[in-house]
């Protein structure tokens, strides 16, 4: 296996009339030997292009990119020892699944017995024993990706690649096959690099994540870290699921205590206390815009007259817990709450804040304080 390594990668689409589209500004990225690294951010964000990059298929407008101790920006795909997953699968319709397992090391000129040897090897690592005499339009959707996934195995390459390979299964079948596949990572031992705009697939799935937003990386770290210490709003907002809620509103001073106040507030704003680490920051930020930001798990309803009053919008029962879509009058956010906190649509409660669970983040920048 090998790292991989990106240093000032830019790509950019040429136009007559000027300098072109520029959709991946500079990154800089390492993933490590034997690593599983999650690229995810918002459609347009140029993960894909950085993948298809590293593959190859698209070519480098500057910087460099280097597989083990070897650059590899003027070497043929075919040559870059790698493999990748499509999400559309790419078999070969008149095949049979052995045959479209079989069919890259054919063209390498493998011997034939290795050949078969490594195709059964897959077969059975994915279970597409039963199906080898199939062709691709008599298994599932999820059995063919599990075939374009055998097709990359059988090469044993330094890098599997994988480009949002999942989007095409129904939601059950998504989950089996994610599990799947980081059972593989975990057999293989194999450098892979994952693509996808699910957010749930890179916090499940990824030794670290890479979130990107208009071709520049906002962080990378392991997932409960950018889970629990989002860099910025973008990040906070992507990861997690519901996403963070985020309330707008200024830093003020009451007595010797600092608090955020909501703005644009129809009738009281929401006033919050700040105290320990957050009133350390926010203190510095007085009379000053500021992004408060919460999970939903650690906004709680609470009973009596403690908490802040707001309005419930919709309650959803989820079974092992319950959703609680409130609004403050200026912010509608929501609340993961216990599954026999149900609440009727219109009631007024009282929630409570963890305040050391929350973020503040400067609107301008957009980073975290």
């Amino acid at each position: 296996m090998a790292n991989v390594t990106l240093e000032n990668l830019v790509k950019a689409y040429p136009d007559k009339s000027g300098p072109g589209l520029r959709v991946v500004h500079g990154i800089n990225l390492e993933i490590r030997d034997r690593e599983f690294m999650v690229l995810v951010g918002p459609s347009g964000c140029g993960k894909s292009t950085t993948l298809r990059m590293i593959a190859g298929l698209e070519e480098i407008t500057e910087g460099k990119i280097s597989i083990g101790d070897r650059v590899v920006n003027d070497v043929l795909p075919k040559d870059r020892d790698i493999a990748m997953v499509f999400q559309n699968y790419a078999l070969y319709p008149h095949m049979s699944v052995y045959d479209n397992l079989a069919f890259g090391l054919k063209l390498r000129k493998f011997p034939k017995a290795e050949i078969d040897a490594r195709v059964r090897e897959a077969a059975v690592m994915l279970g597409l024993e039963p199906y080898l005499d199939r062709r691709p339009k008599a298994l599932s959707g999820g059995q063919r990706q599990r075939v374009a996934v055998g097709r990359a195995i059988v090469r044993k390459p330094k890098v599997f690649l994988f480009d949002e390979p999942l989007s095409n299964l129904d939601a059950k079948m998504r989950v089996s096959t994610r599990t799947e596949i980081s059972k593989l990572h975990a057999r293989l031992g194999a450098t892979m690099i994952y693509v996808t705009h699910d957010q749930v697939e890179a916090m499940t799935m990824g030794d670290r994540i890479c979130v990107m937003r208009d071709g520049r990386i906002m962080q990378v770290a392991e997932p409960l870290e950018i889970y629990n210490h989002p860099a910025n709003l973008i990040v906070a907002g992507l990861i997690g699921s519901p996403p963070m809620n985020f309330f707008r509103g200024t830093i003020q001073r009451t007595g010797d205590r600092v608090a955020f106040v909501e703005t644009n507030a129809k009738s009281a704003p929401l006033t919050i206390v700040l105290d320990g680490a957050l009133g350390a920051k926010a203190a510095a930020r007085v009379g000053q815009a500021i992004v408060f930001g919460i999970r939903p798990e650690n906004v709680q309803d609470t009973p009596g007259g403690e908490g802040h009053e707001v309005h419930v919008e919709i309650s959803e029962p989820m079974g092992a817990e319950t959703y609680l879509y409130l609004t403050t009058g200026a912010t509608e956010f929501i609340a993961r709450v216990a599954p026999d906190h149900l609440h009727a649509a219109g009631e007024n409660i009282r929630v409570h804040f963890d305040l050391s669970k929350a973020h503040l983040f400067d609107p301008a920048s957009e980073a975290v304080l």
